[in-house]
């Protein structure tokens, strides 16, 4: 009996240990997700640049990095961040949110 639970207590704690990083990375993407998503629709509302990117960084993870571009009528908004535990896990959190410029709805026709 002490031999079967001297090898199953690390191997079930090591699982503990892997959903809790699984949760982590979730709720880090999701981050990601929300802090693109609301830069989008600020870049698209014609905020200072300073102001889409201090949205951005305030919704997103610690460290992340933030980018927007304009290509023609969208406005792209890139959150990306590095996962949480040792950096060897190569897992790619970000997210890109695209939104149409607000003066360009209507202008159209």
């Amino acid at each position: 009996m002490t031999a079967e639970a001297a090898v199953a207590l690390p191997v079930l704690v090591l699982f503990a240990m892997a959903l809790v990083w699984a949760l982590l990375a979730a709720c880090a993407q999701i981050q990601c997700v929300d802090a693109a998503r609301a830069g989008a629709r600020a870049a698209a509302r014609q905020d200072p640049p300073d102001a889409v990117v201090a949205m951005a960084r305030r919704l997103a993870p610690e460290g992340a990095r933030v980018t927007v571009s304009r290509e023609g009528d969208l406005v792209h908004v890139v959150v990306a961040a590095n996962p949480p535990g040792p950096d060897a896990l190569g897992l790619d959190l970000s997210h890109e949110a695209v939104a149409l410029a607000e003066e360009t709805v209507g202008a159209r026709g």
